[in-house]
């Protein structure tokens, strides 16, 4: 039975190796000398470890500025998602109103449209808001979106009916149901959903370039594009600052794996 288990873990070590070669040559390079990458052949391990290339990233930036407006963004987008997308994906699953199921249809649709296409309404949208440039513009696509809709919606489908009409019985309000029963019942769910958004909030970087024209209120992404145009020839500390845009959301994942995957495998088998 090891025999038989030692070639497919042999393999999956080998793509998982491959797959995360460039990642590990990324954070070795950030401690590398300058100019010790860009030799032939490129060292594979830093010569001499060192934490100047981070140093510099921090002291000759404003990454600590574009760091925080990255973690508040990802944060507030993450906790509207989570709120308006739970509502509403509830409301589609265990509510009834007329017209609920054709309405649900309705927004599938919009799961095959690219995002980019509805970049310029929305900037529009933005616009005569009056929210160009403000975080509150670039925080808009996150209220709620169609895949966190459905992805509640589905798992909600599994609280059994009798649960609510119970405590219907009992006397418990909407409010109450919602808060008591649905939300400790969806903890996989909202902790898979909360990862989903963290990290799309985060690594976005085309509706931030657009919708905010203020240097100091860019995001990571944006401004590590930034930084290789002025830095081309800086490799390292290029590497540097891939490495303070990676670390955070590679945490969080790690912290919240356990979940994220429960609420993947549960979510694949309700409704």
């Amino acid at each position: 039975m090891k025999r038989a288990r030692l070639l497919p873990n042999l393999a999956l070590w080998a793509v998982a190796l491959f797959a995360m070669a460039p990642l590990l040559w990324m954070v070795s390079v950030s401690f590398m000398t300058p100019g010790e990458a860009s030799s032939f052949p490129p060292p594979l391990l830093p010569a001499h470890p060192t934490i100047a290339n981070f140093v510099e990233l921090f002291a000759s930036t404003d990454m600590a500025r574009y760091l925080v407006n990255s973690l508040t963004l990802a944060t507030l987008a993450t906790l509207l998602s989570l709120t308006f997308n739970v509502m509403a994906g509830y409301a589609f699953a265990k509510l009834r109103f007329r017209g609920r199921d054709r309405l649900f249809r309705f927004l599938l649709t919009a799961l095959v449209i690219p995002a980019q296409v509805a970049m310029i309404p929305l900037f529009l949208i933005c616009k005569s808001l009056g929210i160009v440039n403000s975080f509150a513009g670039v925080l808009v696509p996150s209220i709620a979106t169609v895949f966190g809709i459905f992805l509640v919606r589905q798992y909600a489908l599994s609280i059994p009916d009798e649960m609510l009409e119970a405590a219907r019985i009992d006397g418990a309000s909407e409010g109450r149901i919602f808060r008591s029963i649905v939300l400790p019942t969806l903890k996989p769910i909202l902790a898979t959903l909360a990862t989903f958004s963290f990290l799309g909030s985060w690594s976005d970087f085309l509706w931030p370039l657009i919708i905010l024209n203020d240097s100091r209120k860019q995001t990571l992404p944006v401004a590590l594009a930034n930084l290789s145009r002025e830095h081309v020839q800086d490799v390292e500390l290029m590497m540097a600052g891939s490495v303070v845009t990676l670390l955070p959301v590679l945490l969080l994942f790690l912290l919240l794996q356990r979940y994220y995957i429960a609420g993947l495998m549960a979510g694949s088998v309700k409704g």
